[in-house]
């Protein structure tokens, strides 16, 4: 009987800790992060088909490349983001590990049923074609956010070790000019710095 370990790998994501260079209130692994991402695109794909009826996106494929966005870094690793994108040499040698991590996953699961291809397509971000461009672009949108939402969190622990990252990564959302970011970001976000009894109405007059 044959046995294929891909699927035992994925749940190694647990392991890998992100934002590992800074002092964390509470350490957050890559798996709840994409669950954290995938929500959040999925989010931004149906306020995108809401106020744009004539262009609609597949809500659930933009959730399963979020899901999968960072399954890579079971091999390579969480790279912190200022040194991923230091300069373009690196950014590149990164793109290139990143690509043969995908191919090595893939590479747990059975030949001659079609799925080497289909996950590979979810997990190899250089495999972009025109009709994925907005598709990643929601959930680098949605990846971005979900970090800044880690920074409100820390902040709202008493940690000032994120006060720089939460700027810079604001800017960054914004700089996207992604009406769909735009919205999430100013409806509901602030609320994920509130207190329980806040977010619930408790105590409220």
């Amino acid at each position: 009987m044959e046995e294929y370990g891909f699927y035992a790998m994925l749940d190694r994501m647990q392991y890998i800790i992100r934002w590992g260079m800074m002092r964390n209130s509470r350490t957050e692994n890559i798996k709840e992060h994409s669950f954290d991402v995938a929500v959040i695109a999925h989010a931004l794909c149906l306020i995108h088909n809401k106020t744009n009826p004539g262009s609609p996106v597949d809500e659930y494929k933009v959730m399963a490349y979020a899901l999968y966005h960072d399954c890579t870094e079971i091999i390579t690793g969480d790279l912190p983001t200022p040194i991923k994108y230091h300069n373009r040499e690196i950014t590149k040698a990164y793109k290139e590990v990143e690509q043969e991590a995908a191919e090595a996953l893939v590479s747990l699961l059975p030949e001659d049923e079609g799925l080497r291809q289909q996950y590979l397509e979810l997990l190899d971000p250089s495999l972009d074609t025109e009709d994925k461009v907005f598709v990643h672009k929601l959930v680098k949108a949605a990846d971005k956010i979900a970090a800044y939402i880690k920074c409100v969190r820390e902040e709202s622990s008493g940690s000032i070790e994120f006060k720089a990252a939460k700027e810079s990564t604001g800017k960054s959302i914004a700089a996207m000019q992604l009406p769909e970011a735009d919205y999430f970001m100013e409806h509901y976000v602030p609320p994920y710095g509130y207190t329980l009894d806040k977010l619930t109405g408790a105590g409220d007059d």
